[in-house]
This record gives C-alpha cells, structure tokens and sequence, in this order.
C-alpha cells in the first residue's frame, strides 16, 4: 500500500493544517480520530513538519523514530511547529495565512560504519541522506532538505556538529552518525 497517493498527501496536509488552526483557537494540538482514516495514516510514522513564512524557516518539530500513528505524529508535530519551536515565538493567526506547510516523512534511520571522518563525508550523498549525529550527549539532526543550503558534505557535517552542541571541526572515535531519507509533500 502506498502511504503517499495523492489522496493521502492532501489528507496529511489537511491534519497539519487543522491541527494549527485548533492550536489558534483552542491552545492544543487537534485529536484525531484514527478510524476515520485510511490505513496507512494509522500504521507508526515518523514526520517533520516544517512551516515557512516568505520561504524562511519559521518552525520544524518531528520525530526520528515511528512511536505513534502518522496521523497523530503528524498533529502533534504541526502544532509544535507552530507554537513550540523554542527558535520562533508561537504561530499568529495572520501569518498562518500565508504560512507554507512542508511534511518530511522519513525513513526508519540505519548506523552508518566509517573509520575516519574522511570515510564518513565519502559516503554520505548530498541531496539523498538525512543525517542523525550523537556523541557524549550530544545529538543533532539534518534533514536532506536543508542540502539546499549546505550543499557540500563537508559543510553539511560542520554545521552538523554544531547544532548537536559541538564545534564544527570536532571528532572523536566516538561519534555515531545515522542517515535516514524523507520524502517530501508540500
């Protein structure tokens, strides 16, 4: 079964849309009533939700690992998107109207094994991985989206480390990198 016809894409982008239109009225995310839904959109997923004003950044929550229904991963993230992203002040109601909701369903994430940090940036395919970086308590992701702006994987990396709470040049034998992909609908 394919999770993403265009059936359920609009469906999706309608649960996110309406969960931040009931965060706007009411202070919550919106609940959801699962056998209303196709199949698909009850079985566990992982999404990011990522909203854009003027085509700039202004919200991205989501989870790396399936724990729930996509349904409720996904109005639980849009409505964190919108009003608890610790980087933006809550969502108003006048820029939800010309605010872009973007959805990044990711793939199940696999351990990536490198010996160097050389090694690491060979196998890594820009525009392709998204990448989950933990080392000492530190943990930070990139989804393959934000290639846009970090198109080699060098920088990609450097910038990594550093929203995981590391400098860009740091390494260590220790570091774990995973990579998952997404696929996209906006």
């Amino acid at each position: 079964m394919n999770r993403t016809t265009p059936e359920n894409q609009q469906l999706m982008l309608e649960l996110v849309s309406t969960s931040i239109q009931h965060g706007l009225d009411h202070g919550t995310a919106a609940a959801v009533d699962l056998e209303q839904l196709p199949l698909q959109l009850q079985e566990p997923g992982a999404c990011f939700v990522t909203l854009e004003l003027n085509h700039q950044l202004r919200g991205c929550i989501g989870s790396l690992e399936a724990h729930q229904p996509l349904a409720d991963d996904l109005v639980k993230n849009g409505y964190a998107a919108a009003f608890q992203d610790p980087r933006f002040p809550p969502l108003l109601a006048e820029e939800f109207l010309t605010t872009e909701i973007k959805i990044s369903l990711l793939t199940p994430a696999t351990q990536m094994e490198f010996n160097s940090e050389r090694d690491l940036i060979s196998q890594i395919r820009p525009g392709i991985d998204g990448l989950i970086l933990s080392d000492r308590g530190h943990r930070g992701t990139f989804l393959p989206s934000v290639w846009e702006q970090l198109p080699s994987p060098e920088l990609f990396l450097q910038h990594l480390k550093q929203k995981a709470g590391l400098p860009a040049h740091y390494w260590s034998e220790t570091v774990e990198v995973e990579r998952y992909q997404t696929e996209l609908i906006s």
